[in-house]
């Protein structure tokens, strides 16, 4: 097997304390992003990128670190341990969900198609001790339906709640912690409150799976295997831990480069490996056919919100959609237009130096959007930091996430809308689309600033 890398999360950088005291007005840093719009290039004076800030362990308060350093191969490796050797009564029932964002990260580093790629995975984690291994586009689905709802009742509230519009898609981790601990209430209102695909497949383990195999959801051990290292930060939040049952909805969180890690230290064969189907969450038999949402390598919310909304709010249906690129491949719109007039405006924004444009025209007023689909990785999640690098110093495998893309386009495209799955599991599990149970498991809020960073911090 090729070699994979496994970049280090940053030691405390200081540039953090550097920069804070170099206090830049208002005007002085929405000048600096204006000329960075007009020319393409970084202004020599800024010296500290956001995302290099959100990568150091700086700012983690010892509570966090703690929960972080439990998020780790060794974690996984000691519950396993303890199930060989304590009595069976103590064991945790081991389950694994994949992203279908990490899957092409297998196939191309296995050599095989990507269906393959995710049986040899199912099978050398099934190897390890794990019962049982799901992929989250189920969850995913819940996520993007969710967010669909959302969208047309900010849209049809906007007149008379100044927080309805823009609304910005809530499934990037890295985001909403750029959000909630430095823009505060300028765009925490406006983040869709649907839980991300990551959180929902943690409720359907523990909530409804969990039932199903009657177990109290404290007896299973959730693993999620993720291309991003802001996971884990995701995973340990204090909304996702069940306080009286002690048990969190995903236990641990780790990237396709740790797994793939773990491979290389066991020595194991791909070749060697069995082809074990996935399972399905409502127990079904037979191979779980994988497929991917609409989007170019991530869960393409922007495009389902937008085909929804064109339907449900002005009855056109949108069969393709065309981008507009802006800055870069990275900040793109899609509009809807009928009879010269502009409907709807939609944006994707990518990378936190378009993070950081978007954000400045927000404190201007000069944000044309209802919706912006967020993601902090240049390039979606694909590119995430857990398995697109390549070599320690975490710079972008531009060869690999080119493979990556190709392998995931190849899968076939399903509707969440026409998955009989998730029909049964709104009426099953949740009793209903509008059902306060549904409110509960597949919401959240989201929280002002933290001040673990000077509130006077410019970026």
């Amino acid at each position: 097997m090729s070699e994979v890398n496994i970049p280090k999360r940053k030691e405390k950088c200081e540039n953090c304390t550097k920069q804070c005291n170099k206090k830049q007005s208002d005007e002085g840093a929405n000048a600096h992003q204006e000329r960075e719009e007009v020319n393409g290039q970084e202004h020599e004076g800024s010296q500290l990128l956001l995302s290099a800030c959100l990568s150091c362990d700086g700012c983690l308060s010892e509570e966090e670190s703690l929960k972080i350093s439990q998020q780790s191969l060794e974690e996984v490796e000691r519950v396993l341990a303890l199930n060989q050797k304590c009595d069976a009564s103590k064991h945790k029932v081991l389950v694994a969900s994949i992203c279908p964002q990490s899957l092409p990260f297998f196939a191309v580093k296995f050599g095989v198609d990507i269906t393959e790629a995710a049986h040899k995975l199912c099978a050398f984690l099934k190897s390890l001790g794990v019962q049982h291994v799901f992929d989250t586009t189920l969850a995913a689905g819940f996520s993007i339906l969710e967010s669909q709802k959302e969208f047309v009742q900010r849209f049809r509230r906007r007149h008379h709640d100044s927080h309805a519009l823009p609304m910005f898609t809530s499934s990037c981790p890295g985001w909403i912690r750029y959000s909630e601990r430095v823009l505060g209430s300028l765009v925490t209102p406006h983040i869709c409150t649907t839980r991300s695909p990551q959180q929902i497949m943690g409720c359907l383990v523990k909530d409804y799976f969990s039932k199903q195999q009657k177990l109290s959801p404290e007896k299973v051990y959730h693993v999620l295997v993720a291309p991003c290292f802001d996971k884990k930060l995701e995973a340990v939040r204090e909304e996702f831990y069940n306080s009286l049952l002690e048990t969190r909805d995903v236990d641990c969180v780790l990237t396709s480069g740790e797994i793939y890690y773990l491979m290389e230290q066991r020595k194991v064969s791909v070749e060697e490996l069995d082809s074990v189907p996935l399972d399905h969450v409502l127990g079904e038999t037979g191979d779980a056919a994988l497929v991917r949402h609409e989007g170019r390598g991530s869960e393409g919310f922007l495009e389902h919100i937008f085909k929804h909304a064109a339907k449900e709010l002005f009855g056109l249906d949108v069969h393709e959609i065309t981008y507009k690129t802006l800055r870069n491949r990275d900040f793109q719109e899609v509009t809807l237009e009928r009879d010269g007039e502009t409907l709807l405006q939609f944006a994707a924004v990518y990378g936190f130096r378009n993070i950081q444009t978007l954000v400045h025209r927000m404190r201007k007023g000069r944000v044309p959007y209802q919706l912006v689909e967020v993601l902090s990785c240049p390039g979606g999640c694909l590119s995430g930091r857990g398995q697109a690098v390549s070599d320690a110093e975490g710079r972008l495998d531009k060869a690999l996430v080119q493979q990556m893309e190709e392998v995931y386009s190849s899968l076939p495209v399903r509707l969440p809308e026409v998955n009989p799955s998730l029909h049964t599991l709104y009426q099953d599990w949740l009793q209903g689309q509008d059902s306060p149970q549904a409110g509960t498991l597949l919401h959240t809020q989201y929280r002002s600033p933290i001040h673990t960073q000077p509130p006077h911090m410019q970026w």
